[in-house]
C-alpha cells in the first residue's frame, strides 16, 4: 500500500500504526518520526513563514481574504507517486493542506482506486476516531484499537493522579502571541486532565481570539505558551516581544515566574499520538512536585529561567 500524508499529525499516526514503510510522500511540515525526513514533499506554503507573529498573521489573513488556499499541493508529483491512500484534514485551513486542496489536486485522476481520508480533530474523542479511520484505510484496524487504548490508558493514569491533588492552578494557554489567541480544541481537556483550571478556550471548539483586558482580568496563576507551528527557540522570541507590554508585566504569572514556553509545533499543535506527551508536559509544569516525565528542557522550559 502506498500512502501520502499531508499533515504532520497523520504522519505520526501512520507511523504509530506500524506503517511507516508505506509512506511514499509527506507534507513540508512532517518531521516526526525522524525517518520521514528523506521522503518527497508534495506541499508548500504560499506565504513567507518568517517574521514576527503579527507579520505571519497578516500574511495568512491576506491570503484568506483573497479566497486563496494557504498551501500549494504539487498535483503532478502527487499523481506520479500513485498513492492508494491520501490522508489530509478539514479541521483548519490555516494549519495544513485542506480536503478542498486535495480534491482539487486529484479531480482529474481516472482509473484510480484512490482513497482520501480527511481528519477533523476538534477534541480528544475526535483523535481516537481519526486514528481508527486511518487504521481502517490501511487495513490495520486491530493496531488502531491497540494504539487508542494505549494512549487513553496512559493519559488516564496522569489524569487520575492529578485529580487527587489539592491545588488546581488557573491556567491561560496562548496559541498565538500577536494577536492573542488561546488554546482551543483538545487543549482545554489537556489542562483539566493535568490538574489545572482552564481559563480561555472551550473543549471541542476552535481556538478563540483573546484581548489584553480579558487576560489581565483573569490574571492566571500560570501561563503556558504554545504558539502554533513554533519550536522553543521561536517561542522565546515571542516572549521577548510580550515582555515589552505593560499589561504582560503586570500579570501575576509573570511576576511570580510561572510562565512556560513549550514546543507547540511538536506537541500541542499536533492532534496525534504525542498528545500523550503534551499532557505529561502540562502535568510537569503545573505540578512539578508530583510529575517528572523528563520533558523539561526539550518539550518545555520555564521562561523566567531562559531569558
Amino acid at each position: 500500500m502506498r500512502v501520502v500524508s499531508l499533515i504532520a499529525s497523520a504522519t505520526e499516526i501512520v507511523a504509530a500504526l506500524g506503517c511507516r514503510d508505506s509512506l511514499v510522500a509527506v507534507s513540508h511540515e512532517c518531521d516526526f518520526p525522524p525517518s520521514v525526513e528523506g521522503l518527497p514533499r508534495v506541499t508548500e506554503p504560499k506565504f513567507d513563514v518568517s517574521g514576527t507573529s503579527a507579520e505571519i498573521d497578516r500574511r495568512v489573513k491576506e491570503v484568506l481574504r483573497d479566497a486563496l488556499a494557504v498551501y500549494r499541493v504539487d498535483a503532478e508529483r502527487l499523481k506520479a507517486l500513485e498513492p492508494d491512500v491520501i490522508v489530509t484534514q478539514d479541521q483548519c485551513e490555516v494549519c495544513a493542506v485542506s480536503l478542498a486542496d486535495v480534491e482539487q489536486a486529484v479531480c482529474d485522476w481516472t482509473g484510480s482506486d484512490l482513497r482520501v481520508v480527511s481528519l477533523r480533530p476538534d477534541s480528544l474523542a475526535d483523535l481516537w476516531r481519526d486514528i481508527r479511520s486511518v487504521a481502517a484505510a490501511l487495513d490495520r484496524e486491530e493496531a488502531g484499537e491497540r494504539l487508542v487504548e494505549e494512549l487513553r490508558s496512559r493519559m488516564a493514569e496522569v489524569a487520575d493522579r492529578a485529580r487527587r491533588l489539592r491545588t488546581r492552578p488557573r491556567v491561560a494557554t496562548i496559541e498565538w502571541a500577536e494577536p492573542l489567541m488561546a488554546g482551543g480544541n483538545w487543549v482545554p481537556e489537556l489542562v483539566e486532565m493535568a490538574g489545572g483550571t482552564n481559563l480561555f478556550g472551550e473543549a471541542g471548539n476552535h481556538s478563540p481570539w483573546m484581548d489584553w483586558d480579558g487576560l489581565a482580568a483573569a490574571d492566571p496563576d500560570a501561563i503556558v505558551l504554545m504558539p502554533c507551528g513554533f519550536g522553543l527557540p521561536r517561542v522565546i522570541e515571542d516572549v521577548e516581544m510580550l515582555s515589552k507590554r505593560r499589561e504582560w508585566r503586570g500579570l501575576r504569572a509573570v511576576r511570580e515566574g510561572r510562565v512556560f514556553a513549550t514546543d507547540g509545533n511538536q506537541y500541542f499543535n499536533r492532534p496525534g499520538p504525542r498528545l500523550a506527551e503534551s499532557l505529561e508536559i502540562l502535568a510537569e509544569i503545573l505540578h512539578p512536585e508530583e510529575f517528572a516525565f523528563g520533558h523539561e528542557g526539550t518539550g518545555w522550559i520555564r521562561v523566567s529561567e531562559s531569558t
